[in-house]
């Protein structure tokens, strides 16, 4: 026993002993479902075990039985500001058992307990529990049978404490008094362990409890008792089939077998510190309860902050790229490049100047290869996309960190996205820790307004091959700038516009180059052009002297004549642009607009620039014709 806690287990030790403790008390093994939900336009990722199962916990009868088990990948977007302490991940793996109308109270609490203490062999006195306590104006009683059980296996009554219904109770709408009729909910039974090598920290209260946010406590599973309806009278009755649904934290309970509060130190994180701390020269350190409970202040703090951050944030990367989802800027491709924005400047707090994040997910894919190989199949992907997505942003956050330290007091949020494509939310963080506020409300409505008045159309009059200045024709004018650029890089420099025409409909473009693309030409052409988008630089106009433009490669139309004085777009920032144009406009503000087509009830699709054709136009010279489909 006391070698198991001072030596502890690894994550798949426990894992296995969970799902086989369960298996021997008749329960099904099920796989986990992916943790980017399959045909469920309601949510973005799987959050807990219990989201899969919803339609047989309400009643449906599930083909495995009334009896179930497994350990379910999940991911939880809400908390990605939360991570830095000793506990908190984004993403983690929940044990789950669930009765289906079979057993209850009496046999999930003590199966629960022994499995803690003589499969995990946790020391029972470092243990505590929470139950219901009740609402008399709802009627729901007290929850004295689940205590009486406890106290039967042999829980002191001093660690049985009961708390309301914000923290011990579970309906799919919160506390009882949201609920609408008809749904069903009911009391729950949480568990803590005890680290008390951690000092309770007297800025979270005078006492310390088990919902305590010191760190001396950490919740490890939670038994949810689904046995109330809500009646349209707005009573609460019995359900005729009770349910239970149990929770645990496959991370929380490893670091518990080991005795230590950081679930960052527990064997799946390992080979990933390892990477971080070589390459940024320091060392993963701990110290004491305020550093555990996530207050900042030293640099030792800040530091250990940092590797947190980048270990939870590329797991997590890697098992949503391994489940197909690339960076973007909408749905889960969105919150994936967050998580790696915000790994980069971590990483660049550290002193690590170079691409590192492919590497630090290597680690993770060899780390769970066994029990989940997909990952470790999808190495190459994975690789491929952190070091583009890194490659990229490093670019932008050296740029706009220079321009938020000219900034000093006053940050201008708006000016660092339009201008440089710095992150609204990543300003927003730089600011909380410099002790100050950025007003995102007033921000986001600023950029509104600009993208607005860049969808009306240019001051001035362009007659570069647009049929009009309506919203879809000025979308496809910028794929256009794409287009011509993507063309350039995979055929060659010599490549240069020859002619266009842009319609509501489609884009053309006549270029010069004296044979037919390939099928692999095409495909390439179509993936750059979509990766800038996904990407979503900015679209920025700059005026300057004709000279400067052209000392800066921008492209022009062949045989045009121009003014001193030019106008010239970009696409990203002009300092490290993708592409540069002599162009008069209108375009978007950022690329992401394309990523989506308005259809006529005013709804919006998700969009893909797709070639529809590839032909010859007159001797050396090409036509595309293409779509955002």
């Amino acid at each position: 026993m006391i070698c198991a806690i001072f030596f502890g287990m690894t994550v798949s030790e426990v894992r296995k002993r969970y799902l086989d403790f369960f298996a021997k008390r008749g329960h099904a093994i099920i796989p986990s479902a992916p943790i980017v939900p399959e045909n469920d336009p309601t949510t973005l990722f799987t959050s807990s075990g219990m989201q899969p199962l919803v339609p047989y916990l309400l009643g449906q009868e599930h083909p495995e039985g009334k009896r179930l088990a497994n350990s379910q990948l999940s991911f939880r977007a809400g908390d990605i500001e939360e991570v830095g302490d000793n506990r908190h991940t984004t993403f983690f793996e929940m044990l789950g058992n669930w009765s289906l109308g079979d057993y209850f109270k009496k046999e999930q609490l003590p199966w629960i307990y022994e499995f803690l203490t003589e499969e995990l062999k946790l020391p029972k006195d470092r243990l505590w529990v929470t139950c219901f306590v009740g609402d008399e104006s709802l009627g729901l009683p007290k929850d004295t049978e689940s205590e009486e059980i406890w106290k039967k296996i042999g829980m002191p009554q001093e660690r049985i404490l009961f708390y309301d219904a914000t923290k011990n109770w579970w309906s799919r709408s919160g506390t009882p008094d949201k609920m609408p009729a008809g749904e069903p909910g009911g009391p729950d039974s949480e568990i803590f362990y005890e680290f008390t090598s951690v000092q309770h920290d007297p800025a979270f209260g005078k006492e310390c409890h088990p919902n305590c946010d010191c760190g001396r406590f950490m919740e490890i599973g939670n038994s949810v008792f689904m046995e109330y309806i809500k009646n349209a009278s707005g009573s609460f009755g019995k359900l005729p089939k009770r349910n239970v649904d149990f929770g645990g934290g496959l991370e929380r309970l490893t670091a518990a077998t080991r005795n230590n509060s950081d679930v960052f130190l527990i064997d799946a994180f390992d080979a990933a510190r390892t990477v971080l701390e070589k390459r940024s020269g320091k060392q993963y350190q701990v110290q004491g309860g305020t550093l555990n409970s996530g207050v900042q202040g030293s640099t030792l703090y800040s530091a250990t902050r940092s590797f947190r951050i980048i270990l939870d944030h590329m797991r997590a990367a890697v098992f949503i790229i391994a489940s197909g989802v690339r960076p973007s800027n909408t749905e889960q491709g969105y919150v994936l490049r967050r998580l790696i924005r915000r790994s980069i400047r971590e990483a660049d707090k550290l002193g690590i100047k170079e691409t590192v994040l492919a590497e630090v997910a290597e680690s993770f894919g060899a780390a769970y290869r066994n029990h989940y190989p997909f990952i470790y199949k999808s190495a190459g992907r994975i690789r491929e996309e952190l070091e583009k997505e890194e490659q990229q942003f490093r670019k932008t956050l050296a740029q706009g960190m220079r321009e938020l330290e000219k900034m000093g007091n006053s940050i201008d949020a708006f000016m660092l996205f339009t201008t440089y494509g710095f992150p609204v939310e990543l300003t927003a963080e730089i600011a909380a820790e410099r002790g100050q506020k950025v007003d995102m409300e007033t921000v986001q409505k600023r950029i509104d307004e600009h993208q607005a008045k860049s969808r009306m159309g240019a001051a001035q009059k362009f007659a570069g091959g647009l049929a009009d200045h309506a919203e879809q024709t000025v979308r496809y004018h910028t794929a256009h700038h794409l287009l011509l650029k993507a063309l350039q890089m995979v055929l060659g420099p010599e490549v240069h516009q020859r002619g266009s025409n842009i319609t509501s409909e489609r884009l053309r473009i006549d270029f010069s180059y004296g044979q037919k693309m390939t099928p692999e030409q095409k495909a390439e052409v179509e993936r750059i052009v979509n990766q800038k988008i996904a990407e979503g630089l900015p679209v920025v106009r700059t005026v300057m002297k004709k000279e400067e433009a052209e000392e800066l490669g921008a492209e022009h139309e062949f045989g045009a004549s121009y003014p001193e004085q030019v106008s010239v777009y970009s696409v990203g920032p002009l300092e490290n642009a993708f592409s540069i144009e002599f162009c008069g406009g209108p375009h978007v503000a950022n690329t992401a607009e394309l990523g989506s087509v308005r259809e006529p009830d005013g709804s919006d699709r998700r969009a893909t620039f797709k070639i529809l054709k590839e032909e010859a136009s007159s001797a050396g010279v090409r036509r595309i014709k293409a779509v955002l489909e």
